[in-house]
This record gives C-alpha cells, sequence and structure tokens, in this order.
C-alpha cells in the first residue's frame, strides 16, 4: 500500500476570528494558512526589508502573534498554530 502524503498536514483546520480577519474563514489545511499569511505579509509590505526573516505586524497580525510588533518566521508558525483547531 501506497504511503499517504502528511494528512495532518493538509487536514482543514478550524481558523480562529483574528487568523480568519487575515487568511479568511476556514477551515483551512495548515498549507493553505501559511501561504495565505505570505500573500498578505508581501501584500502589506510587512516584510522587514534589512533582515527577510523578520515580519512587521500590523494590527491585524498583532492579534495573531500574542500583541508582539514584530516575529521572525519561525515563531509565525508556533504563534499561528495557537489559533487554528
Amino acid at each position: 500500500m501506497a504511503s499517504k502524503p502528511n494528512s495532518a498536514f493538509m487536514k482543514p483546520l478550524a481558523v480562529s476570528a483574528d487568523l480568519a480577519a487575515v487568511v479568511g474563514a476556514g477551515p483551512l489545511p495548515r498549507s493553505e494558512v501559511v501561504k495565505k499569511l505570505w500573500v498578505y505579509i508581501k501584500g502589506k509590505n510587512l516584510q522587514d526589508p534589512k533582515n527577510k526573516r523578520n515580519i512587521n505586524a500590523d494590527e491585524a497580525l498583532k492579534k495573531v502573534f500574542g500583541g508582539k510588533d514584530v516575529v521572525n518566521m519561525f515563531e509565525m508558525t508556533k504563534l499561528v498554530s495557537k489559533h487554528l483547531s
């Protein structure tokens, strides 16, 4: 039997209201949430020009990032997980 791709990663998850304000209403798979987050970040030019790993949060993202003004890419993934169930 062929192994399935990681279905946990592809499983649609409920999106919190704060995260939905950024990526749209769920349920969405985690991969899609991350993709939409990057579209939002790039569309609003929120990536730090000097350090591309850092994201400068606007008001909507601050709610997702626990009130932080700046988060790095790795921290972002962890903070976003709290908004998925």
